[in-house]
C-alpha cells in the first residue's frame, strides 16, 4: 500500500513539473503556424476521434498510441486496425492508417503503426512551363510509430512512443524523429475513475533538403553556369501536453456510460478543452458503442480568427461481433468531424481484437 502511494506521489510530481515547464510556451498565439509537420496533430483512429480526443485517460489499445500511449498497456492480446479518412472533406486527400498491438508479457505491450497522407497527383510546373504538361508528383506525409507500454501496478500504467516522420514533394523532403510519453492512474472499486497525462511530439528541429533548393545561374559575361544551393530554415515539431480524467457510470452488466474530460496545451496554437461521451451496450454476441464529443478553443465561432479547423462537435459509433469462446471482437467503426469551411471529415475502419 505504501509503495503504491509512493508511486502515485512520484507520478503527480512528475506531471506537475511537466505542466509548469510546458506552460511557458503553451497556448502562445504569437507562434500559431510556426511549427511544421502538422499532420502529427491529426487523430487517425475513428473510435477516439468520435469523442473529440477527450479519452486521454481511458482510450485503450492501439488507438492510445495517438491519444495517450499509456493506454496501450490495456491491450488484451492482439489488436489489428485499419482506418481511412477523407481528410479535409472534399479536398481529395486520403489519410490511411494501420497498425498492430501485441501483448508480449503479463505486463508489457508493444505496437507498430503507420499513418500516411496522400495528396493525390499534382502537375509539375516550372517558370518555363507554367501550364504543366510535363509530368505529375504526389506529395506525402507519413508517421511511423513504435510504441511500448507497461503496467507497473494495478493502478499505474505508463508508456513511450517513438515516431519517425517524413514529408515529401517532387524535389524536397524532410524527416525527423519525435517521442511521446504518458502515464495513467486508475482507481475506484470497479476501476471506474481514471486520470491521464501525456507529452507528445517532442523532438529536435527538422529541415527540408533536396534539389528544389538548388538554382542554376547563368553568367552572361563569362558564359559559365553555377549552381546555388539555398538554405532551408528549420522548423519545430508541434509539441503539446494533454491531460484528462474520466468516470465510468456502470448502469448494469450490459450498459455503461463513460464521461471524459480533457485539456490540450499547445505550443503553437490556442489551448483546447475537450468533452467526450461514450455509451457502451453489450447484448449477447454484439457490442455497440455510440460516441459524441466537443472541442472548444478561443475564437471557436470566429472562422477568421480561430487557429484550428478541428474544433466543435464530433460523433461516431462502432459495432463489434464477439466470436469464439474468448469473445474476440471483430468490429467496424465510424467517426465524423466538422472542419468548418473545409467540410466534414469521415473516418471509417475495422478492428480485430483477439483475446
Amino acid at each position: 500500500m505504501n509503495n503504491s502511494i509512493f508511486k502515485i506521489k512520484n507520478a503527480l510530481i512528475v506531471g506537475a513539473a511537466i505542466v509548469s515547464v510546458f506552460s511557458a510556451n503553451a497556448g502562445n498565439e504569437d507562434r500559431v503556424g510556426s511549427a511544421g509537420a502538422s499532420h502529427m496533430l491529426v487523430n487517425p483512429w475513428a473510435r477516439s476521434a468520435g469523442t473529440g480526443d477527450a479519452g486521454i485517460s481511458c482510450v485503450n489499445g492501439l488507438e492510445a498510441t495517438f491519444t495517450n500511449i499509456a493506454g496501450l498497456a490495456f491491450t488484451e492480446k492482439t489488436q489489428i486496425k485499419f482506418n481511412y479518412s477523407n481528410w479535409m472533406g472534399n479536398a481529395g486527400i486520403s489519410f490511411n492508417s494501420a497498425g498492430i498491438a501485441q501483448r508480449i508479457t503479463e505486463s508489457d505491450v508493444i505496437a507498430v503503426s503507420v499513418q500516411s497522407m496522400n495528396y493525390g497527383d499534382i502537375q509539375v510546373t516550372t517558370v518555363a512551363n507554367p501550364e504543366g504538361n510535363i509530368g505529375f508528383f504526389s506529395p506525402r506525409a507519413n508517421v511511423f510509430n513504435i510504441g511500448y507500454a507497461r503496467a507497473f501496478s494495478s493502478s499505474i500504467y505508463g508508456g513511450i512512443n517513438v515516431k519517425v516522420i517524413s514529408e515529401s514533394i517532387s524535389n524536397l523532403k524532410s524527416s525527423g524523429i519525435a517521442i511521446d510519453a504518458g502515464i495513467r492512474y486508475v482507481t475506484g472499486e470497479q476501476d471506474q475513475i481514471k486520470f491521464g497525462i501525456a507529452l507528445k511530439n517532442v523532438g529536435p528541429t527538422v529541415t527540408f533538403k533536396g534539389d528544389g533548393l538548388a538554382n542554376q545561374v547563368f553568367y552572361t559575361a563569362t558564359g559559365n553556369v553555377a549552381t546555388l544551393q539555398q538554405r532551408s530554415a528549420s522548423y519545430e515539431l508541434p509539441s503539446l501536453l494533454v491531460m484528462g480524467g474520466s468516470y465510468d457510470f456502470i448502469l448494469n452488466e450490459q450498459n455503461k456510460i463513460n464521461l471524459a474530460l480533457g485539456f490540450t496545451a499547445n505550443s503553437f496554437s490556442a489551448d483546447q478543452f475537450r468533452l467526450g461521451l461514450d455509451y457502451a451496450m453489450t447484448t449477447g454476441k454484439v457490442a455497440f458503442n455510440l460516441r459524441g464529443g466537443f472541442v472548444y478553443e478561443k475564437n471557436l465561432f470566429n472562422d477568421e480568427n480561430r487557429s484550428n479547423a478541428l474544433v466543435g462537435p464530433t460523433a461516431g459509433f462502432s459495432v463489434d461481433a464477439l466470436v469464439g469462446q474468448n469473445r474476440s471482437a471483430l468490429g467496424i467503426e465510424y467517426a465524423t468531424r466538422f472542419a468548418g469551411v473545409f467540410g466534414i471529415i469521415h473516418t471509417v475502419g475495422a478492428t480485430i481484437s483477439l483475446k
